[in-house]
């Protein structure tokens, strides 16, 4: 494959502790010319929901890419290490889930290997550190122009994880939807297309609690929720000037009604 410049890194790995740098030094020794995007080392630990949401809704604004992605509460078990092919770039990580998102908003898997030709390891692999030792060095080699099917045998991407699908109920004058994110600001994302807003009228109830449907925060009193379309094209929740998440006590993973406040 044509070499590309760019590796990006998404992880739970934080930054108190040598795990990034060691991905950065791997892939600089083997490829020194390769730019790294780092999307997020924040991740909460073991969280590939979290992570495969991050993943999947940012590498569609990033140029062409090796795009490494480790959240892996499994490494060192049976799970694959892999590598997906798609038209708009390369996914490399665990086979847990945490990649096939991403992959589809890069137009969706054409190929796929499991990484096992120690050639493209590190010369000792840790049981516990892959990000470091197969994924980093693999994305290293892929950028540098090296083919997928060298890393390993071919994988029908039918066998791939998948992440069970989020909840999502339509239900009468409104939805009940699964939080999929909760951002840096306490805004609630949930798994809800826009459309599902013409069912529930200007003034929705969210949890129960009075809101208004709006483009921006803003088009909330201060301190008050809006339901609004975010960035990534889904229904979210927040408070202007405050945290939705805290006001409504929600995590990742619970559910959120929202009905029309005239709805039996």
């Amino acid at each position: 494959m044509a070499p590309t410049a760019w590796i990006s890194l998404t992880t739970d790995y934080g930054l108190t502790d040598g795990f990034v740098a060691a991905c950065h030094g791997v892939i600089a020794r083997l490829a020194p010319t390769v730019r790294v995007i780092d999307v997020t080392h924040l991740v909460p630990p073991g969280d590939v929901r979290r992570g495969a949401a991050v993943l999947a809704q940012t590498v569609p604004h990033l140029p062409y890419a090796v795009h490494v992605g480790v959240v892996d509460p499994g490494v060192g078990t049976a799970r694959r290490g892999i590598a997906l092919v798609t038209p708009g770039g390369l996914l490399v990580g665990p086979d847990n889930g945490l990649l096939l998102p991403a992959a589809a908003a890069l137009g969706g898997v054409t190929s796929a290997v499991e990484l096992t030709d120690p050639g493209w390891l590190a010369p000792e692999v840790s049981r516990t550190f892959h990000g470091r030792d197969v994924f980093a060095p693999v994305a290293a080699r892929l950028a540098g122009g090296g083919s997928p099917a060298d890393a390993g045998p071919a994988v029908d991407p039918a066998t791939l994880v998948r992440l069970p699908a989020p909840v999502l109920r339509r239900e009468a004058g409104g939805f009940t939807a699964e939080v999929l994110t909760v951002d840096h600001f306490g805004n609630v994302q949930l798994a809800a297309e826009p459309a599902l807003l013409d069912e529930v009228g200007p003034a929705p109830l969210v949890a129960g609690q009075p809101a208004v449907r709006g483009r921006t925060f803003g088009d909330a009193p201060a301190g008050e929720l809006v339901l609004f379309v975010d960035s990534a094209g889904l229904v979210a929740v927040a408070v202007n000037g405050g945290r939705a998440a805290d006001l409504l006590a929600l995590a990742p993973g619970d559910l959120l009604t929202v009905r029309a406040p005239d709805a039996d």
